[in-house]
């Protein structure tokens, strides 16, 4: 790829819908066009705490140099055939398009749109392990907390399209794919090109960070998904806390309030809700000394984003009596999975709670 990708003449257009996946574009452009700018489209959600992060990442890509356009893609019945008619041209003219999130029906619609002979997918989690296999496999691209359940009536209404942008997203002649992540990659599908996401964009420009003595921990929406049982991860947030002393709880942008209130509650936690992706916020600081996790994207990106401090990412295993009856068949193992290929974390056995 060349090292002024974006550059004049060479524009390239990044679709986001989440801080994360804005995160990642930022990171790629500091790797791959170091100096370029981007035109970064917001395809903004409708949750107030998402949009408040994705306005604050917004900012800081605007610092960086790059063009923002925010696109209320979500506020009515015909938002969307009004966002995807004005990107239309855009679409057809960019030579290289960076996406954030494959399984994404709205970027899978502009993906059939687009003739961009390279394409570019960076980390929307940890779901970017389970894109990669899938298309290494030649399956249908389903998230992995949904798959196992019979397809419903929009999906089959919806599996032309999906199918025609997973051939997008499969190399060719004429087409070229990157996924620039941070996660590991058991099966590497033919031709893709993966490269490595380091943080080093957000080490140069955050931190480092004042270190506190105590643990703080990062929530999950691992219950509001469907995956846990609400109960038993209230008992094992408890549980954690009180072993390691943790005094705040870092919010993840999808829990809900109900839940939150109850965990402040019945656990003395002080309910942190971030302004910025976690990374950011730990880069800047202060931050615990310990940073407590269950599975989930951070135990692969904080290492990275503090390496060089003294602070230590412990994550605890999922028990599988915390599953629902509507988890996935596979939910235990791929959160086994997510655990196990962490580097530079501790390993904390699974909190045993009772229903």
């Amino acid at each position: 790829m060349s090292p002024r990708a974006g550059s004049a003449g060479h524009p390239t257009l990044a679709f986001v819908e989440s801080p994360v996946q804005l995160l990642n574009v930022l990171e790629w452009a500091h790797a791959h066009a170091p100096g370029a700018e981007l035109t970064l489209v917001v395809l903004s959600p409708t949750d107030p705490m998402t949009r408040g992060q994705l306005r604050r990442m917004a900012e800081l890509a605007r610092e960086e140099g790059h063009h923002v356009r925010w696109e209320e893609a979500r506020g009515g019945p015909a938002a969307p055939f009004q966002t995807i008619g004005g990107l239309s041209g855009l679409l057809r003219r960019a030579p290289r398009v960076v996406l954030g999130d494959p399984f994404s029906r709205y970027v899978q619609l502009l993906l059939t749109i687009t003739k961009a002979r390279d394409l570019v997918v960076v980390d929307d989690g940890t779901a970017t392990m389970e894109f990669v296999a899938q298309l290494a496999r030649g399956e249908r691209l389903v998230r992995w907390h949904r798959k196992g359940g019979r397809p419903g009536a929009r999906d089959l209404l919806f599996a032309p399209v999906s199918s025609r942008a997973r051939h997008r997203l499969t190399p060719s002649a004429k087409r070229r794919v990157e996924v620039f992540s941070s996660m590991p990659m058991d099966e590497t599908p033919p031709g893709v090109t993966v490269t490595a996401n380091d943080f080093s964009w957000t080490r140069r420009r955050f931190g480092p960070p004042r270190i506190t003595q105590g643990a703080d921990m990062v929530g999950t929406s691992l219950v509001e998904t469907g995956v846990v049982d609400g109960e038993r991860y209230l008992e094992a947030v408890q549980h954690l806390a009180k072993a390691h002393g943790a005094t705040r709880y870092f919010a993840h942008r999808r829990e809900s309030t109900e839940k939150l209130h109850r965990l402040a509650a019945e656990t003395g936690l002080e309910i942190v809700r971030p302004d910025l992706p976690l990374e950011l916020i730990a880069r800047r600081g202060p931050i615990g000394r310990t940073i407590l996790s269950f599975p989930s994207t951070v135990v692969h990106t904080l290492p990275l984003a503090l390496a060089g401090t003294e602070v230590r990412v412990a994550v605890c295993d999922i028990d599988p009596d915390w599953l629902t009856d509507k988890a996935s068949p596979r939910a235990q193992g791929f959160l086994s999975g997510v655990t196990g290929t962490a580097k530079d974390v501790t390993r904390l056995s699974s909190v045993t709670v009772v229903a």
